[in-house]
């Protein structure tokens, strides 16, 4: 039930563990960002879809979401698989 929830949400979800690594990438993660969830999985969230000039602030944001310290309304700037930039507003 609640991987359906997660699946088919109308928001985007996606998540990393300890090492950075995309572990959570939902239905509309995949259709905003044009990443299916297979090839988003276990790849390394900030290397591989965030714009390079994010690529320290956004890894010192989820490095702070890893210890407890939430950071609210963060805009990150993902790169899509056509080579475009979506924005997307997050909290981590």
């Amino acid at each position: 039930e609640l991987r359906q929830l997660v699946d088919t949400a109308n928001a985007p979800i996606f998540g990393i563990d300890v090492d950075g690594n995309v572990n959570e990438w939902n239905d509309k993660t995949a259709e905003i960002t044009g990443f299916s969830y297979e090839e988003a999985m276990s790849r390394p969230l900030v290397s591989t879809f965030i714009v390079a000039k994010l690529h320290k602030s956004v890894k010192e944001v989820m490095d702070n979401a890893l210890k407890g310290i939430e950071t609210s309304n963060y805009e990150l700037e993902f790169s899509t698989k056509s080579n475009e930039i979506c924005y997307l507003l997050v909290n981590a």
